[in-house]
């Protein structure tokens, strides 16, 4: 939305007209969300290696990609707006070739890219008819551990507040109820998630 400035988008509400889409496909398809440096990766390789079918994590393969380009992380990043369109249709990519009826474990969701529009100064409203494709069967928020750089993610304790507190509000308009992981051993977590599902 031209003119708008990037503060204004911070605290951008979910149009209501827009979340009474109806969804397209009901899916067997987990996201495993949160904030930056929560552990999902980590739970997501767990899963992997007990045999469990996973998606990656758009974000990460969008910047990999393009640091295999040759840009820097630098110009990766200073064009904020691109990037947040890369990786919320890299996400989309992602999930367009996803089998639906597969118990899939995703690493972050269409829906997550929301609370990043808002924090980079787009409107997440741009996004929002894009997370109505696919209905996920459910969505595990891991509770924020302490926030560990690995390069790729932003060094930033004000994103990790902002973008947990926006997740949760964001699935929740969009109808989803959501089961929070509380901080345990790795193994614990996976466990946790696994006996739910099992339940």
């Amino acid at each position: 939305m031209p003119g708008k400035s990037e503060s204004e988008f911070r605290n951008a509400e979910l149009d209501a007209g827009l979340l009474a889409t109806p969804f397209g496909v009901q899916t067997n398809w987990h996201v495993i969300s949160g904030a930056p440096s929560c552990g999902k990766t980590t739970l997501i390789n767990l899963l992997a290696a007990r045999g469990v079918q996973v998606a990656p994590e758009g974000a990460r393969i969008y910047l990999e990609r393009e640091l295999e380009r040759g840009r820097s992380l630098e110009e990766i990043r200073s064009n904020s707006a691109g990037t947040e369109r890369g990786i919320a249709e890299m996400q989309l990519e992602i999930e367009r070739g996803l089998p639906h009826d597969d118990r899939i474990f995703l690493d972050r969701a269409v829906p997550d890219c929301l609370a990043w529009y808002r924090y980079f100064g787009l409107d997440p409203n741009e996004l929002l008819r894009n997370c109505f494709h696919h209905r996920y069967a459910s969505i595990f928020l891991l509770e924020r551990l302490p926030l560990q750089p690995d390069g790729l993610r932003f060094r930033d304790d004000m994103l990790q507040v902002f973008s947990e507190q926006w997740h949760v509000r964001d699935y929740t308009a969009l109808g989803y109820g959501i089961t929070r992981v509380p901080v345990l051993p790795p193994e614990e977590r996976l466990a946790f998630v696994l006996r739910l599902l099992a339940g």
